[in-house]
């Protein structure tokens, strides 16, 4: 009995790998925006053409609209946010092209080798131009098939053409919802106001280093969709949970008069870090924390805290006092809270970023019913697994 002719094998898995390499991937974007596109790419080349037209008033010399424009309209209003799409892209990255491939003609002629440096140089100055467009190179390659030496192609039609669609992409995709210009290093919106990544932009720019490949996508953008694809996998796991599921209900509270010396015992005896201020109907007016009592009492110093606190809680003996004394002179007003039906991954962003260790859950009349703390998120998250 032969052996399996694992080479054999080997290599058409390696095959069956590459033709799935192959397959088209599927484009994530609705019927609405693809008609955005079309429509816009439809309009910016029209618009380009008319004003080329005025402009060589007619001229049979001058082309009203050259080829690798097409390819610049497919960026501008299909990818408007792509570095490669920028107006400055467009109109240097086009014209930069082909005046290089102007000069590589005078200097050889149109011939093949001709046509291959100057697509080669082009993207060299594109690059160090920081104008990278890759219809800059079909722009290098035209003006050599083409045979042209006028310098003066770059500018009319080359240069004003690009201009043109540019100036179209402008207008066209802010009118459309598009920010476009789309400028680069700007830290783009998150989920939330309240939401961080886990990354900082130091990292992602370190791992786009180590990438070292040209990208189709701002860093900016890339960050953000990294923060919403976090965010969603929050969402993702907590599934329908709600304060409510995992909110604390044995609940601990003092009001805006109660003395320091009694939120100070009830902090101490049940080991908590917070205590919710009520008023008396039981809603939520302030919190006071452990950091409260540090900030008050001047416990900064260690020497001789213990002196210090014991004399801050302690009730003054006199009608007048130079001290806080209640519970309400000390607790801080602005307190975060959520409703028992909110989604506990709302929560989250809030205790990852924002320095909350606790907050309370308040049912439709606004009256505190329950607490949740960093441990009730981190109990939820590890039963999600």
């Amino acid at each position: 009995m032969s052996s399996p002719d694992f080479s054999s094998s080997t290599l058409f898995l390696r095959l069956t790998h590459w033709l799935t390499d192959l397959k088209p991937m599927r484009m994530r974007v609705n019927a609405r925006e693809r008609w955005r596109v079309v429509v816009g790419a439809g309009i910016g080349l029209f618009l380009t053409a008319l004003a080329s037209m005025a402009l060589s008033h007619g001229s049979p010399t001058i082309p009203w609209l050259i080829a690798p424009l097409g390819a610049s309209a497919v960026l501008v209003f299909g990818l408007p946010a792509s570095p490669l799409a920028q107006p400055w892209p467009v109109v240097g990255g086009n014209s930069v092209s082909a005046l290089i491939g102007i000069a590589c003609t005078l200097a050889w002629g149109p011939t093949p080798m001709t046509a291959a440096v100057a697509v080669a140089l082009a993207i060299a100055a594109m690059f160090a131009l920081r104008c990278l467009h890759p219809p800059g190179g079909a722009s290098a390659l035209l003006v050599v098939l083409l045979g042209t030496t006028d310098p003066r192609f770059a500018l009319v039609p080359v240069f004003t053409h690009s201009f043109a669609l540019a100036l179209a992409g402008i207008v066209y995709n802010n009118a459309t919802g598009k920010r476009y210009p789309h400028r680069q290093g700007v830290a783009a919106p998150v989920p939330s106001a309240s939401h961080q990544p886990v990354f900082t932009e130091a990292d992602l720019d370190t791992v786009l280093k180590r990438y070292n490949q040209v990208l189709d996508v701002s860093p900016d953008d890339l960050q953000a969709l990294l923060a919403q694809t976090e965010l969603e996998s929050y969402r993702r796991r907590l599934g329908e949970l709600r304060c409510r599921d995992v909110m604390s209900t044995d609940l601990v509270t003092v009001e805006f008069g109660d003395s320091l010396q009694d939120a100070w015992k009830l902090l101490r005896e049940r080991r908590i870090k917070a205590l919710p201020v009520v008023d008396k109907v039981r809603r939520v007016v302030g919190v006071v924390t452990l950091a409260d009592f540090m900030r008050h009492a001047d416990l900064d110093f260690h020497h001789g805290w213990v002196e210090r606190l014991r004399s801050f809680i302690t009730p003054s003996p006199t009608p007048y006092s130079t001290k806080p004394e209640t519970v309400g002179q000390i607790m801080v007003r602005q307190v975060r809270v959520a409703s028992a039906d909110r989604r506990l991954s709302e929560l989250v962003p809030l205790f990852a970023d924002t320095g909350h260790h606790h907050i309370p859950i308040i049912d439709d009349d606004k009256r505190l019913v329950g607490i949740i703390t960093q441990s009730d998120v981190v109990a939820a998250l590890c039963r999600s697994h």
